[in-house]
């Protein structure tokens, strides 16, 4: 048992600059001068370099000022203050390793390495980091403290291992990205499993904020040895929370605490749009985003997720009408405009429709109108677009959703141009729900506080394309709540078509068809900007299919 009795530890939920070590270590830096009276300040998993760093931790550079930059910080607690426990990479001339660090008395007391390592979906880390030892404990002042890193949480056998060394705590910092669902699944099945197997209480700390698709949640806490949350933090938000430890005749005791309750669906989905788009475009230093404005819901609500995120006036919506555009549809964009207070412009496409239409008519002589002239529509608003974002520097907003792109309903070099994409990871239903929910209430990270934000019109009418006379897009798709269930199966599921028709009853030909067109659009899938994953199974860093192959389950 230990010979300290009482310990004060900030969990510092925070976000990260990947790559950006002397912002790092500076927002390090004034948390621990904000708490000089604790005993140990906790940071997140590579809070050094920032999580995930890919293969910009191959730079052998990376490695060297990541070193020093740590032994500056343990130089500072030669001041008395707080320890702080720093994660970091660890070079030994041959491999890389996955760190954290101990700081205390103006030194580096201990340093773990990451055991598991996690390779899967999102994860790559065996490309780029040597899996540790099973780590021993770390005895400080008197403590018996177990650091399992992320994944070593995430599964029993270094738990264990700690605990049959006689640690007295696991304080387990991480780098999870957010999921649907995934909040509760770590404190009420995967972490309070390693409370009930260890008997110790748990410290689970993760990150915030938005790293190119991913998007990370927070929803810290602490989990006292019989299971139950002494702590709760914030989801999306960065926060310190000051724990308080005693020592009683079981052991290690936090005294309860703050209880956050984190947001349900689909409130949890927008903010995790809105925290992502928001670092996506501030980070990457553009001024605000342009987008193609229709007078549909996928467009409407991207525009309010950019409101939002970055507020109206850094929103510029642009409304790009074809002979094909429905009043109301210009009605439903300038409702949408002025709702969310952002700016709307009107550039009619006909001119350019029509130049093309001349251009091409030798060549198109003997052939009917068809999809090419479709297309040929949809790129000349790309075009325009992207001539607006290259003029005056907004990064250009994609608005496909997560089903079209399933089975590419959606333009290559047309619709998919731009930079980011908040709907990437988000089916049509999906789509309808947000919208809902969204012109029903104001998201809490909002920098656009109104309510609604597009007509309603917009959420009841049959979705369109309007490339064509009369057009829907269920003249030649299931309806979407029929299609969303299929590829769910057959995207998150990887079910076959004989599974889809056995679990709904849908047409055999209709699920064939549908997992051939999702097999076909790889390629174009490939070519679509990043945006924020939502599911289990996103669309380029989860599911990384072949563009090329000939395997089919119908």
């Amino acid at each position: 048992m230990s010979n300290t009795a009482k310990l004060t530890i900030v969990l510092s939920q925070m976000t990260q600059a990947v790559g950006d070590l002397a912002a790092n270590a500076a927002a390090m830096r004034a948390v621990r001068a904000r708490h000089r009276d604790a005993d140990l300040i906790l940071y997140p998993e590579l809070q050094l370099i920032g999580y995930p760093p890919e293969d910009l931790v191959l730079k052998p550079a990376l490695a060297e000022r990541a070193a020093t930059m740590l032994d500056a910080l343990a130089a500072d607690t030669a001041d008395g203050g707080p320890a702080m426990l720093v994660g970091s990479v660890e070079s030994d001339g041959a491999n890389l390793y996955n760190i954290v660090a101990l700081l205390d008395g103006g030194r580096i007391v201990a340093t773990r390495r990451k055991h598991e390592l996690p390779n899967y979906g999102t994860f790559d880390e065996k490309r780029v980091f040597a899996a540790g030892p099973l780590p021993d404990v770390v005895e400080w002042r008197g403590v018996k403290l177990g650091l399992p890193i992320c994944e070593d949480g995430w599964l029993p056998a270094v738990s264990a291992h700690l605990a049959a060394q006689g640690a007295e705590l696991l304080i387990s910092v991480n780098g999870s990205p957010y999921e649907i669902d995934k909040d509760e699944r770590r404190l009420s099945k995967v972490f309070a499993a390693r409370v009930a197997e260890t008997k110790l209480p748990l410290i689970f700390l993760n990150r915030v904020g938005g790293q190119d698709e991913l998007v990370f949640d927070g929803c810290s806490f602490v989990l006292n040895r019989d299971g139950q949350a002494a702590h709760r933090l914030t989801d999306w938000d960065e926060e310190e929370r000051v724990t308080h430890w005693a020592v009683d005749a079981g052991g290690w005791r936090c005294a309860e605490g703050a209880i956050a309750a984190w947001e349900d669906h689909p409130a949890d989905i927008y903010s995790a749009m809105i925290l992502s788009l928001r670092d996506y475009v501030e980070r990457n230093g553009f001024p605000g985003v342009v987008l193609g404005l229709s007078g549909g819901i996928d467009s409407a609500i991207c525009a309010a997720i950019a409101a939002d995120a970055l507020g109206p006036d850094k929103v510029w919506c642009v409304m790009l009408p074809s002979r094909f555009t429905s009043q109301e549809s210009l009605d439903d964009a300038a409702g949408c405009a002025a709702m969310t207070g952002c700016r709307l412009d009107t550039i009619p496409i006909v001119p350019a429709v029509e130049a093309f239409d001349a251009m091409l008519a030798g060549s198109f002589a003997d052939r009917d109108v068809d999809i090419t002239e479709e297309n040929v529509q949809s790129r000349i608003r790309g075009v325009t677009l992207m001539a607006l974002s290259n003029k005056f520097a907004p990064m250009l907003l994609t608005t496909g959703n997560k089903s079209e792109m399933s089975v590419g309903y959606a333009t290559i070099y047309g619709d998919m141009a731009g930079g980011y994409n908040p709907l990437k990871d988000a089916y049509k239903t999906t789509v309808f729900a947000l919208a809902a929910w969204r012109n029903a209430n104001v998201p809490r990270l909002s920098r656009n506080r109104v309510t609604p934000v597009m007509p309603g019109r917009i959420i009841t009418k049959p979705p369109s394309a309007e490339l064509r006379p009369d057009q829907k897009d269920e003249d030649s798709l299931p309806p979407y709540a029929d299609l969303d269930r299929m590829l769910h199966m057959l995207v998150e599921e990887e079910a076959s078509v004989d599974d889809v028709v056995a679990k709904y009853g849908f047409d055999r030909d209709v699920v064939a068809r549908i997992e051939r067109l999702l097999m076909l659009a790889e390629y174009k899938r490939r070519q679509a900007p990043p945006g924020v994953k939502l599911s289990t199974r996103n669309f380029g860093r989860d599911r990384r299919y072949p563009i090329t192959h000939g395997f089919r389950t119908g």
